[in-house]
């Protein structure tokens, strides 16, 4: 680690969902954080508490591009900066395959100067439509390569190849999450995630669309427990890949009715044909993360899902929905 600057730290896709509370969680700590985002998915209003900070600086810079001198300054490096949604990366899959494989290069090229950690955000994506259930990291994946999702897979595994093979030949300190859905407030409405969807359309009153049957799973992780195993897996000395995620898992159904019980909301459901290549089944096996960082998630989908509800009511201006 850069000895001249241990408290230092560099957060790239600062100004996005998980980005926004991670660097506020940095400042609590006590570091000094140097966020960049490029704003293509992330939103300056999400840092405007952290703006006055003494502790905090923002750029508007792409991680594509060469690092400026003072990025050197960074003891950590964290990396986010990439699309999460399938909204945005397939809008724009030439810029999401960049950003995951561009970006994690130049931050290895940083890392490898300044004697910086760096850990990459991997994805669940990774193991795409799993024929293992749950995932494990030892998982190779069932990915398709050429499919409308692989901008986001391939590049994301990419980037992990490219970690391994500066950790293997030039001795970089690096780490590697692999993050499964994570919500919470600051999610963005039209994003495209399925909480997001759900209770942006419960609030307004419009038909919850769900794709398929809504018997495809997933496993949500509250933005709180992804954060704490986040730094717990940079303050480790682990490498990696790490699930970072929930084992609880919900279908899309199940998903769907919990958001109307919560919200009173008398929105209907409809179904739309299911997305290519949109996995079927996915869960975390998180085995090595409670034996390697001491971690497992602590809050409820329910909690969660409440306190992300609130977070939308305020954005959206939403009245109370009662039932009939």
């Amino acid at each position: 680690m850069n000895a001249d600057n241990p408290n230092t730290v560099l957060v790239t896709g600062a100004a996005g969902f998980i980005g926004s509370h991670l660097c506020e969680a940095l400042l609590a700590r006590g570091h000094r954080v140097m966020a960049l985002d490029n704003l293509s998915t992330g939103d300056t209003a999400h840092l405007e508490r952290l703006l006055g900070h003494k502790g905090f600086t923002f750029q508007k810079r792409d991680v594509g591009l060469e690092p400026t001198p003072e990025m050197s300054q960074a003891g950590r490096v964290f990396n986010l900066a990439c699309p999460a949604s399938p909204a945005h990366y397939q809008q724009a899959p030439v810029d999401t395959v960049l950003s995951s494989v561009l970006g994690a290069w130049r931050l290895l090229e940083l890392a490898q100067q300044s004697g910086a950690r760096l850990l990459h955000t991997s994805t669940s994506e990774v193991y795409g439509d799993p024929e293992q259930h749950p995932q494990r990291e030892d998982y190779w994946g069932h990915v398709n390569p050429n499919g409308a999702r692989s901008c986001y897979d391939e590049g994301k595994r990419c980037a992990e190849a490219m970690l391994m093979a500066y950790r293997q030949q030039r001795g970089v300190d690096v780490c590697m999450a692999r993050i499964f859905n994570t919500y919470g407030p600051r999610l963005s409405p039209g994003d495209g995630r399925v909480v997001s969807n759900f209770i942006v359309q419960a609030l307004q009153g419009d038909d919850l669309t769900i794709y398929g049957d809504g018997q495809q799973t997933r496993s949500f992780c509250y933005v709180d427990d992804t954060l704490r195993g986040l730094l717990l897996l940079m303050d480790s000395g682990e490498v990696g890949p790490v699930n970072i995620g929930n084992p609880g898992e919900h279908t899309m159904l199940e998903l769907a009715e919990m958001v109307l019980r919560l919200t009173g909301s008398r929105s209907r459901l409809v179904f739309m044909p299911l997305p290519q290549d949109d996995p079927r089944r996915r869960c975390p096996d998180i085995s090595l993360a409670k034996s390697m960082l001491g971690w497992q998630p602590e809050v409820e989908l329910e909690d969660g899902l409440q306190r992300t509800i609130h977070h939308f009511r305020g954005l959206l201006g939403a009245r109370s929905v009662t039932v009939a």
